[in-house]
């Protein structure tokens, strides 16, 4: 690989003057456009198909019947993505980033493949198997791509790219895949990821030289650890969709029991999977990794409630819901743009403190709102949700790329989107877990669901004040570690 392609290692070292001298017009510029639309293709691959294949799977399932099996269509995904983002640093240790990245998008290809010509769930489910699995590993690798295919100073950039492509996913992917599915088929809207996945390869194999590999000695890969946090996340994805509250709470139990016994595990092992300071509070690296995981976690809340509030508690249509529930995804995109232009990394690490506090007071409004029925709190509460994560989601994850060792970077930055999906997951479970409790149902009258509206945003704010305590402790640590 040439010195070209690998810029973050030199210039990270020469300080703000190299910080204050980027543009946005640098990511268009020939060095870096290529790498650029890779990294963004790649995180398309992963929001497109999300979009694409919630919107069209009903209708598959009304043609292929098993209804039943509609909820393992996520769940198999969800588990499969987390275990990729898991091993997605070992694999590009021992085979190389180029021909990890060619090997997951083919096993997303495959994935794809299968799930559009199937003739029945079970064949859905084995395609959605292999996509979670492919589109994880391609995921995480992108991150972890980010310090060696840009310097430091165009990372900020590179995350308001993706930014924007979240944004466009959330807007035109359901339009698209519901175009797609009403007027030709569910099959075509599963089909359109293939050529966008055909793309990506050909530009890895562009942009990627062989031999793109993390530093330190090739290991072996931990599949008991793997599995046994594979299991972990599959009891809090089936909490979800289990029968009663004493059976959702004892997998979310016997799920954080797993979970927390695989990550002390990992700890004390030679060959770890996270990084060793992972979820410590001793260190900048484990406090942040902890806002990384709370603050989705925290924002489940309305991620899984919000459009479902807005038609039963105000009675909106499913339009009007819907672009309520997008105000967070524009909020998100046009504040990190903004964020990601400011050219002091000073500046930057400050803004980043209000992004978890941005959270906690557009939750808080949004909470006030379900109590009071005043409905025009839910748009500067959704707006103020997006900008808790535009303000500091691209900034965090640059710090946390910077307190990690060299030998664990490629670990922390795999871990990044791997713990933003296992956030989601985890708060969607505690979230139903709580409305349930509360009486939450289909035939619930109205104030029933007020009430367990409330403490599912309640409970949502606490976990944002966790995350604000975190987010403090972590520029704290990183201070004494010299890097905020």
């Amino acid at each position: 690989m040439t010195t070209d392609n690998i810029p973050y290692m030199d210039e990270k070292m020469t300080g703000s003057a190299v910080e204050t001298s980027a543009g946005w017009g640098e990511l268009l510029r020939p060095r870096y456009l290529v790498s650029t639309v890779t990294l963004c293709l790649g995180v398309a691959l992963f929001a497109f198909n999300e979009f694409f294949i919630s919107t069209a799977l009903p209708t598959a399932v009304e043609d292929l019947g098993g209804a039943a099996l509609l909820s393992w269509a996520f769940t198999l995904y969800l588990v499969f993505a987390i275990i990729g983002g898991l091993v997605a640093a070992n694999l590009k240790q021992r085979f190389g980033a180029r021909n990890t990245l060619l090997s997951a998008a083919i096993v997303f290809v495959a994935g794809t493949v299968l799930a559009t010509f199937a003739t029945d769930m079970t064949q859905v489910l084995a395609g959605r198997l292999l996509q979670g699995a492919g589109e994880g590993i391609v995921a995480a690798l992108c991150y972890a791509l980010i310090p060696e295919l840009f310097p430091s100073r165009l990372v900020p950039k590179v995350f308001g790219a993706e930014a924007i492509v979240w944004a466009m996913a959330a807007f035109s992917g359901p339009l698209v895949a519901g175009g797609l599915t009403e007027h030709f088929s569910w099959r075509a809207a599963f089909f359109v990821s293939i050529p966008a996945a055909i793309i990506f390869i050909i530009l890895v194999v562009a942009i990627v030289p062989r031999g793109v590999s993390g530093s330190g000695p090739t290991s072996a890969i931990p599949f008991a650890r793997l599995a046994a946090a594979g299991a972990g996340i599959l009891m809090i994805s089936l909490s979800g969709i289990a029968g009663g509250t004493v059976s959702m709470a004892s997998l979310l139990i016997g799920a954080t029991s797993v979970l927390a016994t695989v990550v002390y595990l990992d700890r004390r092992s030679g060959n770890p999977v996270l990084p060793r300071a992972a979820f410590t509070v001793r260190k900048a690296l484990g406090t942040g990794l902890w806002v990384i995981l709370l603050m989705p976690l925290a924002q489940a809340a309305g991620s899984v409630f919000l459009v479902y509030s807005l038609q039963h508690l105000w009675k909106l249509g499913p339009t009007a819901a819907g672009a309520l529930s997008a105000v967070m995804a524009i909020s998100w995109s046009v504040t990190a743009i903004g964020v990601a232009s400011v050219r002091s990394l000073t500046l930057r690490n400050r803004i980043m403190l209000a992004g978890p506090v941005l959270l906690l007071a557009g939750l808080v409004a949004v909470m006030t709102a379900i109590g009071t029925g005043a409905l025009w709190l839910i748009l500067p509460g959704q707006a103020a949700i997006g900008a808790g994560f535009g303000t500091s989601w691209g900034t965090l994850s640059q710090l946390l790329m910077d307190v990690s060792t060299d030998a664990e970077r490629d670990r922390t930055s795999a871990m990044l989107p791997t713990l933003q999906s296992a956030g989601y997951a985890i708060g969607a479970a505690v979230f139903g877990l709580v409305a349930n409790v509360m009486g939450f149902g289909e035939a619930a009258s109205v104030e029933t669901m007020r009430n367990a509206m409330l403490l599912v945003f309640g409970t949502g704010c606490v976990i944002a004040a966790a995350s604000v305590f975190f987010g403090m402790m972590t520029a704290r640590l990183a201070r004494i570690e010299a890097k905020f």
